[in-house]
């Protein structure tokens, strides 16, 4: 099994960094810090920042202009790079006080897929995995605590999710056509931390950001073996994507309530893979 170790490339601590996003059209990093209600964007070292007055769980860039879809905790909404935000859908008849939504991925159809997690406190497992198509809320999966990471095949035939607190990662039969899933299986379960955000690569390999673990764990999608571990220097892990060589990952931490010297920062770890850009949102 092979090992990788992260570096640290940004040294600000976000208290809930999450939804790392390289778009190539523009030589572009994104990622958001959920807690602060944040989206930060980064080119050619430089940041830009845009606060908005509820916290965002996801940014999917548009496919037809350089702004995003905005996950946040009443609504879905369009952020241009005027930093001008409109409303696209109202969430707040659809989600109980306690709720917001949380990780978001575009499907190979641009369509939006995007799930709620439920706050601070004891609930039930009171939230959806939901997907945006032709404008309407479709439940994909009912009844999930924290939706995290999703992910799909290079063949589209299956999907990967993430109920974060059941610590598995469930695979299931996907038509990409009819947009269905089907026959959840539990692809693997985690140990010593809890699976978050994740990517896939062109070679069908998932990277799981691990909770609580100091690492990303890649593993073969066919079977749910252990086949690389990359170490990053911060507890709690949340999410990752390739950048613009496609065999580095780029990494977000949280570091709310720790004090590891980077707890919250942003990492980068050069791997043997495969990489691919994710999708962009089309509306």
């Amino acid at each position: 099994m092979k090992e990788y170790y992260a570096k640290a490339i940004d040294t600000e601590r976000y208290a809930l960094g999450e939804s790392p996003f390289y778009d190539p059209r523009f030589n572009r990093y994104s990622w958001v810090d959920i807690i602060n209600n944040r989206i930060i964007t980064m080119r050619a070292g430089q940041k830009h920042s845009f606060t908005f007055n509820e916290p965002i769980g996801a940014a999917i860039p548009l496919s037809d202009s350089d702004g995003f879809l905005l996950a946040a905790k009443n609504g879905l909404y369009l952020l241009n790079s005027k930093d001008e935000i409109r409303l696209f859908l109202d969430l707040t008849k659809e989600f109980k006080p306690y709720l917001r939504s949380n990780d978001a991925k575009a499907d190979s159809k641009g369509r939006i897929w995007f799930g709620s997690s439920v706050g601070e406190g004891e609930y039930e497992p009171e939230g959806n995995l939901y997907c945006l198509d032709n404008r309407k809320l479709k439940y994909m999966q009912k009844n999930t605590e924290i939706s995290n990471g999703m992910a799909w095949s290079k063949d589209n035939q299956t999907f990967y999710f993430s109920d974060s607190p059941k610590k598995a990662i469930f695979r299931y039969r996907y038509d990409s056509e009819t947009n269905e899933i089907s026959d959840r299986e539990i692809l693997f379960k985690t140990e010593n931390g809890i699976p978050d955000g994740m990517c896939i690569d062109a070679d069908d390999n998932l990277y799981v950001a691990i909770w609580g673990g100091h690492r990303i764990e890649k593993r073969d999608g066919k079977t749910g073996e252990l086949l690389a571990l990359i170490h990053v220097d911060a507890t709690n892990v949340t999410s990752c994507c390739f950048g613009p060589d496609l065999n580095t990952l780029f990494i977000t931490t949280s570091g709310n309530d720790l004090k590891g010297e980077y707890d919250g920062c942003l990492f980068e770890c050069r791997i043997e893979g495969n990489g691919i850009i994710a999708n962009y949102f089309k509306f």
